[in-house]
């Protein structure tokens, strides 16, 4: 199913929209080919351009390797569908993504996953360690959230919001799973990418039973300034978006028939 049929009923949508949708349908896609979906569960939500209270969301109990641009939901910041879809949204699902997006404006796109690294990491004392390359990117900056059940209750999304603070775009939900905030869908997926990779390696080494070679904290800092910087994936003759260049790449994963025909 290509990634961004749109029917002639989607006429209307700007191209602004347009774009965003087929982003976001790449991303879910993409989530499900790197195994970081769950069933039907867990959500990737973007801003709809221009809009403060408007969002796009995957409809509720279709497979992430399925979600199309024109399948995506628009809805509001209470979870409601905005216009018409032939598709029902899960707004108890939204409450995550609705906190963020409310109190974070440059949260243009969350991104939230309940992968086993991810969950195991999540469910540590000491949660994300700094073993690995990809770990350091998110060296002291990484948020944590404590376990509340399962999130159903708007009453805590006062809490998550204060606990991630204004500024991280990391979030590890204590014994749950990890969240990502994006200025751009590119940006969301990569940070979740490189965040469960970290992950990963962490149950790997911490499996294995061996000493873990320390990494002093200036070279931590120094590492994840390097990321923050975005020079580790730009050419400095050509500065532009940091995510862009990864970002072309990635699509090329997806079905060449519909990744060919993505934007420049």
């Amino acid at each position: 199913m290509p990634l961004h049929a749109l029917s002639s009923a989607d006429a209307a949508i700007s191209p602004a929209e347009r774009a965003m949708r087929e982003d976001l349908a790449a991303a879910y896609r993409l989530v499900a080919l790197y195994g970081m979906d769950d069933s039907i569960y867990t959500h990737i939500s973007a801003r709809v351009p221009g809009t403060q209270d408007q969002f796009l969301i995957n409809p509720f109990g279709m497979l992430f390797r399925d979600i199309t641009a024109s399948s995506l939901v628009k809805i509001d910041l209470d979870g409601n569908v905005v216009g018409h879809s032939p598709y029902d949204v899960n707004p108890a699902g939204f409450t995550i993504h609705s906190a963020v997006h409310a109190a974070r404006h440059d949260a243009v796109c969350v991104l939230h996953t309940h992968t086993v690294a991810g969950v195991a990491v999540s469910s540590l004392s000491d949660g994300l360690q700094p073993c690995n390359q990809w770990a350091l990117q998110f060296h002291n900056r990484v948020a944590y959230h404590a376990f509340e059940g399962i999130a159903l209750d708007h009453a805590e999304r006062e809490r998550l919001v204060a606990d991630l603070g204004p500024t991280q775009r990391a979030l590890i939900l204590r014994n749950h799973g990890l969240v990502t905030l994006g200025r751009s869908v590119a940006e969301a997926f990569i940070l979740m990418h490189n965040l469960e990779r970290a992950c990963r390696v962490q149950v790997a080494v911490q499996g294995m039973g061996q000493p873990v070679n320390p990494v002093p904290e200036a070279v931590c800092e120094l590492t994840a300034r390097q990321y923050a910087s975005g020079d580790t994936n730009r050419l400095a003759s050509a500065p532009t978006d940091p995510y862009a260049r990864e970002w072309r790449a990635l699509l090329q994963r997806l079905d060449p028939p519909t990744a060919t025909s993505f934007r420049a």
